[in-house]
C-alpha cells in the first residue's frame, strides 16, 4: 500500500458536493457539522463558534503548535488558548496537550516568562507535555548550538511527581528537552515520546528502549521537525537545503558534528521499527504550515504523521490550536482546528478530518 497523503484526500474530497444547506451569509459551512465537509477552496471555509461537541467515551488531545510570536509579541492569543482548554477540560474531556516547540522566539527571560504564564493555567487541570523547537537554542533563539532557558523556567522537579510523568533522557535526567509521559483517559493508555529539535543519535537509541518498554501502549511521537509542508518528510540525504529549515542545516548541527535527525532518519530509525506508534506531531515548517502522511511501518500498520503550524497567521496564529477527539471505538481519531480567540473552527480538508488509528501489535 502506497503512502496516502493530503492531496490524495483533498482530490478525494473535490469531487464530493457541498449540501445547499450548508451556504449560508458566511458562505460555505454556515452552522457546524457532525459529516466531513469539502470543496471549500472559493468560499470561507469558517464556521462561527466551536467545534461539534464530542461523542460519548470520547476524549481530546488539544495540539499547541509554536507559540513563538505570541511570547514576543501576543501574549494574550498564548493566553487565550490555555485559559480556553482549561476552561473547556470537563466539556471536551481533554486529557493533555502536546506542545510542538518554539515555545520561544528569541529563547529571551521576558519570552520564557510569558510561556510560563500560559502553559501554568494548565497545572493542576490537564497535563501538558512540550518539547524544543529551534528557536528555543542559543541566544537570539538561532539554534547554533543546544543551550536552552527551557530548563530554567521548566525544570524536571515541576514534573517528575505528577502521575503522567515517565522520565527523561538517561544521560540528561535532570533535562527536559527529551521526556516521555503514560495519560490515561476512558480507560486507555497512550505513550507519549517528546524528542528535543533534530534529536541526537543516542537520544534516538534512548527513545526506542523507551518504546520497547511501552509496546502494548499506542505511542504518539511530539518533536518540532519532522514532516515538511509538502507533505514528505524531512530528508536531508535525499533532499538536501532544497527543504527549507531542516535539522542539518542549522549551527548546532555544524558545532556537533552532524550529530542531529530529521525526519526520514526519524521514522527509519525509530516511527517505523516499533508495532505500536500511531501518530506523530511537528511544527516548525512555514509555508501553509499543514501536511500529512501516511506510511506503513514494518509491521505494515498506517502510521499519520502531522505538521501543524499557524504561526505565519495574523496576531502570531490568531490562537489557533488543533483538537484529536479520540472516539470511545479505539480506532477513529476527529481532527478539528479552532481559534479560541476568533471562536471558529475551519471546516477545509486540511483542518478538518478523520484518520484510523492502528492497532498496537504486540
Amino acid at each position: 500500500m502506497s503512502p496516502l497523503t493530503r492531496r490524495d484526500l483533498l482530490k478525494t474530497s473535490a469531487a464530493l458536493a457541498v449540501p445547499p444547506a450548508l451556504i449560508g451569509p458566511r458562505g460555505v459551512f454556515g452552522a457546524p457539522q457532525e459529516s466531513n465537509v469539502a470543496d471549500a477552496d472559493a468560499r470561507s471555509p469558517f464556521v462561527d463558534g466551536p467545534p461539534p461537541a464530542i461523542k460519548p467515551g470520547s476524549f481530546t488531545i488539544a495540539v499547541l503548535p509554536d507559540t513563538q510570536v505570541y511570547c514576543e509579541k501576543f501574549p494574550q492569543q498564548f493566553l487565550a488558548q490555555t485559559e480556553w482548554i482549561v476552561a473547556n477540560r470537563e466539556a471536551r474531556n481533554i486529557a493533555c496537550v502536546l506542545h510542538l516547540g518554539d515555545i520561544t522566539n528569541r529563547n529571551t527571560p521576558e519570552q520564557w516568562d510569558v510561556a510560563v504564564e500560559a502553559l501554568t493555567k494548565l497545572d493542576d487541570e490537564v497535563p501538558y507535555f512540550f518539547v524544543p523547537g529551534n528557536h528555543d537554542y542559543s541566544e537570539g533563539g538561532r539554534a547554533s548550538d543546544r543551550t536552552t532557558r527551557l530548563n530554567d523556567y521548566f525544570p524536571v522537579e515541576k514534573f517528575r511527581d505528577l502521575p503522567t510523568f515517565g522520565g527523561t533522557y538517561d544521560k540528561e535526567a535532570n533535562r527536559m528537552e527529551n521526556s516521555y509521559h503514560v495519560f490515561e483517559a476512558e480507560g486507555r493508555k497512550f505513550l507519549v515520546l517528546c524528542l528535543e529539535f533534530g534529536p541526537r543519535r543516542d537520544v534516538i537509541r534512548w527513545a526506542n528502549e523507551v518504546v520497547s518498554k511501552h509496546a502494548d501502549l499506542p505511542a504518539i511521537l511530539v518533536t518540532h521537525a519532522y514532516m515538511y509542508y509538502d507533505e514528505t518528510r524531512y530528508d536531508w540525504a535525499k533532499y538536501g537545503a532544497k527543504q527549507s529549515w531542516n535539522p542539518h542545516g542549522y549551527g548546532v548541527a555544524k558545532a556537533t558534528e552532524d550529530d542531529v535527525t530529521d525526519g526520514q532518519e526519524l521514522w527509519d530509525g525509530l516511527v517505523s521499527k516499533h508495532a505500536n506508534f500511531v501518530m506523530t506531531f511537528n511544527g516548525h515548517v512555514l509555508n501553509d504550515g499543514l501536511a500529512r502522511l501516511t506510511s506503513q511501518d514494518q509491521a505494515g500498520r498506517d502510521v499519520h504523521q502531522s505538521l501543524v503550524n499557524f504561526q505565519m497567521k495574523p496576531n502570531g496564529g490568531d490562537g489557533w490550536l488543533r483538537l484529536v477527539e479520540c472516539r470511545a471505538d479505539g480506532t477513529t481519531a476527529v481532527i478539528h482546528d479552532y481559534s479560541p480567540t476568533l471562536d471558529q473552527w475551519n471546516a477545509s480538508p486540511q483542518n478538518r478530518f478523520d484518520l484510523q488509528l492502528a492497532p498496537v501489535v504486540a
